[in-house]
């Protein structure tokens, strides 16, 4: 019986134990890596306040005809380049226009880094089942754990900036493009497969000429689900020193600000509508070609 009382103890000073060793151990590695890190990054620091300020610096009449021209393109739907178009003209008229060049210089490195590993990350996972079962539980870990915690060992190692607030939004929007292109080669018919392996073409061909093209929309759907995450780590962004639409938010929330807060608010809403809109036809665009219609 004195064992049964004496266990509580016991636990909670076993996990008060590992709880330090854990946090000794990570802050030894930050003391001892920070700096290396932060150099490591610093490229991509340098790219992003490049292309950030080139938003800001570009006068709005191009920033106009360059929305216009990219949603004439993904959607081929004039009442979806026009809506862009508008949405955009009332950000400016309505003094949002600095911010939102801000968060769109970060949701377009972000999406951009999410598209560079996780397109070839899911065609390890279509290609080995072993690669599957280990990053599978990984990406249910990213998806599934609040995003206030991963920003503590992200801002431990590299401090409030871009570039933390950079990761913690590509770790929070990475998965569903991993895991759709993981699924779209999965998908691809197996009789196709056959034809290819029949014609004599090797893995590499049968992959960029067979598979990739086949699970296109598939992959645009993940990079459409991607640019959604992104877009709803605006505000948490903000909280880690990332300028853009966020900030205002943020400012309105400790505020009680409720104008400020629904205006930038909506002009996140507007920007994921278009994204959404513009992705999802092109999608369907792909889907069509691949079906044999127009």
């Amino acid at each position: 019986m004195e064992f049964l009382y004496e266990f509580p103890s016991l636990g909670r000073k076993t996990l008060s134990g590992m709880k330090q060793a854990v946090d000794e151990t990570f802050k030894g590695f930050s003391r001892a890596y920070g700096e290396q890190l932060e150099n490591f990054f610093d490229p991509l620091l340098r790219f992003l306040i490049w292309f950030e300020k080139l938003l800001e610096a570009t006068p709005w009449p191009v920033i106009l005809l360059v929305v216009g021209g990219l949603a004439w393109l993904g959607s081929r739907s004039w009442k979806i380049t026009a809506g862009s178009v508008l949405a955009f003209i009332a950000i400016g008229v309505l003094d949002m226009w600095e911010d939102t060049m801000a968060t769109l210089a970060i949701i377009s490195v972000a999406t951009l880094l999410c598209i560079a590993i996780g397109i070839p990350l899911g065609i390890l996972m279509s290609r080995s089942d072993r690669a599957q079962g280990v990053i599978t539980p990984i990406l249910d870990v990213m998806q599934t754990i609040p995003s206030f915690v991963y920003l503590i060992p992200v801002v431990m190692l590299l401090g409030i900036g871009k570039v933390p607030g950079l990761l913690a939004v590509c770790i929070y929007a990475i998965p569903p493009i991993v895991r759709l292109t993981n699924l779209g080669i999965r998908l691809v018919d197996k009789d196709v497969l056959e034809a290819a392996d029949a014609f004599g073409t090797s893995p590499w061909q049968k992959l960029w000429g067979v598979q990739v093209p086949l699970a296109l929309p598939n992959i645009f759907a993940g990079i459409n689900q991607t640019i959604m995450m992104a877009l709803s780590m605006v505000v948490i962004a903000s909280m880690i020193g990332v300028k853009g639409l966020g900030v205002p938010v943020l400012r309105a929330i400790s505020n009680q600000y409720l104008a400020l807060g629904l205006m930038n608010g909506l002009a996140i809403v507007a920007l994921a509508i278009i994204f959404d809109r513009v992705s999802q036809t092109y999608g369907k665009r792909l889907q069509a070609y691949r079906n044999g219609g127009k």
